[in-house]
């Protein structure tokens, strides 16, 4: 075993140190290593601290602003989060093994938690302990995502239409559940700029202004992939922004199909057609056979068709007889006259009420739905 003999440079006192278990970790400067115990803990500190932590928090969402950029954490109590501010803004002396601590938080008032901080290491074979109290105080301000929406922030706008008619309240009601669900799931993700600003109802359908050209084009997509018809963007210059890039509005604009599920439409073919689907182009069934029946690539969406009503409009009424397998014989819902009409394929023939859809062109046996 070596033993050195040494002064101290700055009580001048003899220092007798066992080199082989005085073990200093690396990081310790040259001249601590030479003071003597009692010049050493004059002026040891276990724990340096700043004397307050200010966390900045949005009044509105309660986001909490870390590094550079607004975090959403969904707690009202901030305690937590004054324990991880100041956990991160105290620094333990590098000659300092064992260390152990805790805190002991104390609300003040909304804005201030006092955190009561013990620690305890052990240095130079010593075991010192030290207390502080640290002020955490709560910056009430305005996270960007809220400032945004206070101020009707919006990049991109959706807007419902219908081809030579007004979307239904089910489509409206549907597109919003769907601009909902979009910005919802890009929140989950962590994705603070998605959110809706403002959902506008207007005579000729529905209008969404949303934050992002992202999320508009989203909800384009899905809303044409649930009704069909089709979208068009167009692009207008806003501003600029403080690299001098051009910033530009999207406006999607939704073509919803002429025609929707349930309305039965006459394509001046082989009669009328109930309308099943408009997704891709138009499925249905023929009212007067049972056929099935879908609009050819060349008619779009749907054919030229004249719509006659909705099934929603069928009544039920007696099946009198059944004639032979391409008529039935019915009363007529308006004058109660006996008529013979077309036996489409789904009727039931053991029925003795069945529903009829009845227009200009003629009385219809429709299916039970």
């Amino acid at each position: 075993m070596t033993e050195s003999r040494e002064f101290c440079p700055n009580c001048g006192n003899t220092i007798e140190v066992d080199i082989t278990e005085r073990d200093y970790p690396a990081s310790a400067s040259t001249q601590d290593r030479k003071l003597c115990d009692e010049c050493y803990f004059d002026r040891f500190d276990l724990v340096s601290a700043p004397e307050r932590v200010e966390v900045r928090v949005c009044a509105q969402c309660g986001a909490v602003f870390r590094g550079r950029r607004w975090v959403d954490i969904g707690a009202e109590d901030y305690t937590d989060i004054a324990i991880e501010e100041v956990s991160e803004a105290l620094a333990v002396h590098v000659d300092a093994r064992d260390v152990s601590w805790q805190v002991e938080p104390e609300q003040i008032d909304q804005n201030t938690i006092r955190m009561h901080c013990y620690f305890s290491g052990v240095v130079r074979g010593t075991l010192v302990e030290e207390e502080l109290m640290v002020p955490v105080m709560l910056a009430r301000q305005t996270c960007t995502r809220c400032g945004r929406i206070a101020g009707d922030y919006y990049a991109s706008i959706v807007q419902l239409r219908g081809v030579d008619r007004v979307p239904t309240p089910e489509e409206e009601k549907r597109t919003k559940e769907i601009a909902a669900e979009i910005v919802e799931a890009m929140e989950a993700t962590g994705d603070r700029n998605a959110f809706i600003t403002e959902v506008d109802e207007t005579q000729d359908g529905l209008n969404l202004k949303v934050s992002t050209n992202n999320i508009g084009k989203k909800i384009s997509n899905k809303v044409i992939e649930e009704f069909g018809g089709n979208f068009t963007d167009s692009e207008t210059l806003v501003t600029e922004d403080e690299d001098g890039n051009e910033v530009y509005r999207v406006t999607y604009a939704i073509r919803l199909p002429p025609f929707t599920h349930g309305d039965i439409i006459d394509p001046d073919d082989e009669g009328p057609v109930l309308v099943r689907s408009v997704r891709g182009n138009l499925k249905g069934i023929r009212i007067t056979t049972g056929d099935q029946y879908e609009s050819q690539f060349e008619d779009g969406d749907a054919p030229d068709a004249k719509k006659l009503g909705h099934i929603d409009d069928a009544e039920e009424t007696t099946l009198v007889t059944v004639e032979d397998e391409h008529a039935v014989q019915v009363l007529d819902p308006e004058t109660f006259q006996t008529k013979t009409i077309a036996r489409p394929s789904y009727m039931d023939d053991d029925a003795d009420m069945i529903p009829v859809f009845k227009s200009r062109s003629g009385l219809y046996v429709v299916p039970d739905e």
